[in-house]
């Protein structure tokens, strides 16, 4: 059993860590500093704990500084606004980063399981299908991933968002109203998920397994990307080396991120032995990756969720080749 003090340790940053003032503002050209928002878990976190793009990046007389997040919203939002040079999200935050004319731009993504976004209900709930969650309290955190989630299970049993009470709700206050009843359904991703998971009052109603694929993303500043083009390129090529032998060393990975988290081993071990899991396979944007994030785009948009329509293409960056 994980305890009450466990799940609050990692999910419990605090408003005053995310808070936008407490960033240094952006700055033009040839940057001494690279400010990367990252959340706790996967390849990212494995970097701040090992020092490894400090390493990659002294060479170049660049520090590096870190900001924690909760979700992957309030870290675009600083990006676009220049408070940040870089960072990771899943595949809904960039859309409504977009089209908030945020100064950002598409330079990488990872890949996730599938089987690490769910919806979950309490073990005695009477939902027993995705069609029972009509008139129910669903609670995902808006223009996050796991909104995206959400939309696809409620249409694949036949609903809408309109269909449910939805209530937008950070990962850390989901988690308490899930615990108190308070909410009838939660839809969150790892490792939030595989902590509630491991309580055995708690029951899987649907992965992401067959509703979508698990696209996540790297987002540069534009204006930093655009001069400093290089630092990109040597950190992506950093995050698959380091995400490359985390993967070909699991025992000693469940180790590091379960120090990062606080999460207990096994339960880490979980997050990362899901079918499809792989911390290596960061890379540049690939065309079906695109395709993928228009379509969601085109979705999203159809639904009123996204204000105005958009052209992903328009904010992808690719490395000139050398």
């Amino acid at each position: 059993m994980i305890s009450r003090r466990q799940t609050l340790s990692l999910l419990g940053a605090t408003a005053a860590a995310l808070a936008l003032p407490s960033i240094r503002p952006a700055r033009a050209a040839a940057a001494t500093t690279f400010r990367i928002g990252w959340q706790k878990n996967g390849v990212l976190a494995l970097a701040k704990r090992k020092g490894s793009l400090e390493k990659r990046l002294a060479d170049r007389g660049i520090s590096v500084e870190w900001s924690e997040f909760t979700s992957g919203p309030p870290l675009l939002e600083a990006l676009g606004a220049g408070a940040l040079d870089f960072g990771g999200t899943g595949d809904v935050p960039p859309l409504f980063a977009q089209a908030a004319n945020g100064n950002l731009l598409y330079v990488g993504q990872y890949s996730g399981s599938p089987e690490g976004s769910a919806i979950l209900v309490r073990k005695d709930s009477p939902i027993q299908t995705l069609a029972d969650l009509k008139g129910k309290k669903l609670a995902f955190k808006r223009g996050s991933s796991a909104h995206n989630v959400a939309v696809k299970a409620l249409r694949k049993g036949g609903l809408t968002v309109d269909d449910v009470q939805a209530l937008d709700l950070a990962p850390p206050d989901a988690s308490a109203a899930f615990k108190t009843g308070a909410i009838d359904a939660w839809s969150i991703w790892d490792p939030y998920l595989a902590i509630a998971e491991a309580d055995p009052d708690t029951r899987i109603l649907t992965t992401a397994r067959g509703l979508l694929d698990s696209y996540s993303y790297f987002l540069g500043n534009a204006d930093f990307t655009k001069d400093n083009a290089q630092v990109i390129v040597d950190v992506l090529d950093e995050l698959a080396k380091v995400g490359t032998a985390a993967q070909t060393n699991l025992d000693d990975t469940v180790a590091a991120l379960s120090e990062i988290t606080g999460v207990p081993a096994d339960i880490t071990r979980v997050t990362l032995t899901r079918p499809d899991f792989n911390l290596g396979a960061v890379s540049t944007i690939t065309d079906a990756a695109i395709a993928y994030q228009q379509g969601l785009a085109d979705e999203f948009y159809g639904l009123g969720i996204v204000p105005k329509k958009l052209a992903i293409t328009d904010i992808v960056w690719r490395p000139k080749a050398s």
